[in-house]
């Protein structure tokens, strides 16, 4: 199955270098392109593609807008795509913003192909696109106090209480970036039990992605999270 991808940049070269590189990837194709965060919202509602590659900074309407108004507008039939943003620098505020506002993941432009091709496949297969290292520095400076223009931090430590005890060791391991594979293997439960439980918790939460159940981990200080210890 084919994955469909916009691409969201105001810099014409680089959607151009974008486009030949992903288009030449067996199994992606980009189906359109778009200048600004208000053209990107336009064409993902008109072409309806499986992931947007999204600029952070744009004129006009910003990849971080873009990406809430995507992901938080009005809808009409098939799933939303899911968002991908790029940036300059890994420890942008905008970024943090973008995942706050129900992107499933970053990368850095300057990032290899091979890895913006794993990055679109993982972000389309419903995964997040956390790379543990950068993701836990972005959620550590910006957790604390969210940047403009994120919207407040509800109390995150309440918003746990529902959760089962299960489901807190799955969100301990979603938020150290772990796929469902590997929580499976951690947990001794099968692949399609952690997908229904990841699921659940999200529902539970309120949330669109992975990434913003990672930020609500950390925002609560989830136990076992900073210390990096296995769930018991």
């Amino acid at each position: 199955m084919t994955v469909r991808v916009l691409l969201a940049d105001d810099q014409e070269m680089v959607r151009a270098a974008l486009r030949v590189v992903i288009d030449r990837r067996d199994g992606l194709a980009v189906v359109g392109e778009a200048a600004d965060g208000a053209e990107a919202v336009a064409a993902a509602a008109r072409l309806r593609p499986d992931v947007v590659v999204m600029d952070v900074r744009m004129p006009g309407v910003s990849g971080v807008e873009a990406t809430r108004r995507i992901m938080t507008g009005p809808w009409e039939g098939g799933a939303r795509p899911r968002v991908l943003v790029l940036t300059t620098f890994d420890l942008d505020e905008y970024v943090y913003a973008a995942l706050r506002a129900g992107a499933s993941g970053f990368l850095l432009k300057n990032s290899p192909i091979d890895q913006l091709e794993h990055a679109i496949r993982v972000v389309a297969a419903g995964e997040a696109m956390l790379a543990p290292s950068v993701t836990r520095r972005l959620v550590t400076a910006f957790a604390a106090t969210p940047p403009d223009p994120a919207p407040p931090a509800p109390a995150a430590p309440g918003r746990l209480d529902g959760l089962t005890g299960r489901e807190r060791e799955v969100l301990l391991l979603v938020a150290r970036g772990l796929p469902n594979a590997r929580i499976a293997e951690i947990l001794g439960l099968s692949e399609a039990n952690v997908k229904s439980r990841v699921n659940r918790i999200l529902a539970r939460l309120g949330l669109e992605n992975r990434v913003q159940a990672a930020l609500l981990a950390y925002e609560a200080g989830l136990p076992g999270l900073r210390d990096g210890t296995d769930p018991g």
